[in-house]
């Protein structure tokens, strides 16, 4: 069997569903089709959350915003579409319910309780539209088999457990085809929870570990894995095939083609990951493996925008080492940073992170008894893989650059966002 995902831009209209059920209607195989929320609607929901949250009115006209780009994706694919509606219309109204009734709790756990009905919906209309095209198909809701742990908008996955319910759910003598959801999970108690942002990719890997499959393939709006995003460098390429390690290198160093957690339980079985264009689905793209090489090595060029610069200092000078190390670190832990780039002196520290907000705020409230914290938003982090004096130039020239790091294949930089 493979595992097909698919991400929101393949799904963002009627026209990309068809699109995907053509992709579909040529594997021969068993198949699991895992899903993202439509386009933006992620995006969408976030801004629902945020305003429920501060208690603004406006969250119910925003999700009705939500509500009508489905109806009008199930409109254009069903002539006759009142089960699909019923199943998507049921849904909206538990959340509306939820945001009605329920007491607010913290950000992180409502995130995953609101947020994760995006990929609820699209993999409703996608699994009736695979079905009404005459596919033998079964919808799957992941988050009774997907078993996690409570660290919400970061779940870990519980291996075990999951696995026994994956393999009893996903029974391909019953169906060839099952349709369910990336970036979502639950709890052994019921709880909603999420993987991380983009975590559709690591939900297709995980599900492939756990059923032993043949293969990844996952569907992107670029024509494989490049050296670079072309909206940043036009002039960039294609890597034809990379190996897992490279394929970890340049994820942990922020490219967006895959979730940097994809690689881990596709290399534990040595499972290929195909990239591939559902835009030209005939064309090969990238593959990720194990004895990949590089028929030639160019530099690989990384932007990972809407960083924030954190700089740490104890307060009585003291050396940042030991327990004072221990100390911050467990904080950026607790509070679910992810560091991204270090950089100590004697007397600091220097840490690049997402630009979350509402944790980088929380986690500086937590260290300010013991240490001044300062921080500079808008900056971004360069890397260069296989870097080269000419490739540094090309992407620095005239940056202010705060902070370089360099090992003997990679180069980082954190300068000052345009």
């Amino acid at each position: 069997m493979k595992v097909y995902k698919f991400g929101g831009a393949s799904v963002k209209n009627a026209p990309g569903i068809r699109n995907l059920a053509s992709i579909v209607s040529l594997e021969s195989e068993n198949l699991v089709v895992v899903v993202s929320a439509f386009g933006k609607t992620t995006n969408a929901l976030e801004k629902v959350l945020m305003a429920w949250l501060n208690g603004e009115e406006k969250y119910t006209a925003l999700l009705d915003e939500v509500y009508e780009g489905h109806l009008l994706v199930i409109d254009e694919l069903f002539s006759t579409f009142s089960e699909v509606k019923e199943k998507i219309d049921i849904s909206f109204a538990r959340l509306k319910d939820y945001l009605m009734t329920g007491s607010k709790g913290k950000h992180d756990f409502e995130y995953d309780q609101i947020v994760s009905y995006g990929e609820i919906w699209s993999t409703i209309i996608v699994e009736a539209f695979l079905k009404l095209s005459g596919m033998n198909t079964e919808w799957i809701d992941i988050r009774e088999s997907l078993i996690t742990d409570d660290r919400f908008r970061d779940a870990n996955i519980l291996w075990s457990e999951s696995t026994n319910r994956i393999r009893s759910i996903f029974d391909f003598k019953k169906k060839r085809i099952y349709v369910t959801q990336g970036f979502i999970g639950g709890t052994v108690t019921g709880q909603t929870t999420t993987l991380g942002r983009e975590g559709s990719d690591y939900t297709a890997a995980i599900l492939a570990n756990m059923l032993d499959a043949e293969s990844v393939m996952v569907w992107k709006d670029v024509p494989g894995i490049l050296n670079a995003d072309p909206k940043w460098l036009p002039d960039a390429q294609k890597l034809d095939e990379i190996s897992y390690r490279e394929a970890v290198e340049i994820t942990f160093s922020g490219a967006k083609v895959i979730h940097p957690k994809t690689i881990k339980p596709l290399h534990n079985k040595n499972i290929p990951l195909h990239v591939r264009s559902f835009l030209v689905p005939g064309e090969k793209g990238t593959i990720i493996k194990a004895d990949a090489t590089l028929k030639k090595i160019i530099p690989v060029f990384i932007k990972k925008e809407d960083q924030i610069l954190i700089s740490i200092l104890p307060k009585d000078f003291s050396f940042v080492m030991g327990d004072n190390l221990s100390r911050v670190f467990h904080s950026f832990i607790a509070h679910g940073i992810k560091v991204n780039l270090v950089e100590a002196s004697a007397v600091s520290i220097d840490v690049c992170v997402d630009d979350e907000r509402v944790r980088v705020d929380a986690l500086i409230a937590d260290l300010k008894t013991e240490y001044n914290a300062i921080y500079n938003e808008s900056v971004e982090m360069l890397s260069i893989r296989h870097y080269t004096q000419e490739a540094i130039e090309r992407i620095t020239k005239g940056r202010e650059i705060m902070i370089e790091q360099r090992t003997r294949s990679t180069v980082r930089f954190v300068v000052r966002q345009e």
